[in-house]
């Protein structure tokens, strides 16, 4: 029989903006070039998680679990599925 299920545990997240800061905070590749300050707006980069790499563009979420790892979330999809919480 199918079941619903919530997660119970919050989760961090920080939207993605392609600075140089991120990109040191976080296991990011980029595969363009910096420039600015920030990452190129069409540069793709990838984010390192347990499962390999995942494609990350601006304006989307990194999100980190409750053992630290890291996966990325895409903008629009975020923001459908995650509230924020105090």
């Amino acid at each position: 029989m199918l079941h619903k299920y919530r997660k119970i545990v919050p989760i961090e997240a920080e939207q993605f903006n392609g600075s140089k800061e991120q990109v040191k905070r976080y296991p990011i590749i980029v595969l363009g070039t910096l420039q600015d300050g920030c990452v190129y707006t069409g540069c793709p980069c990838v984010l390192k998680t347990k499962e390999g790499g995942m494609n990350l563009k601006k304006g989307d979420y990194i999100a980190t679990g409750v053992d630290g790892e890291h996966w990325a979330i895409d903008q629009d999809i975020f923001e459908r599925t995650y509230e924020r919480v105090n």
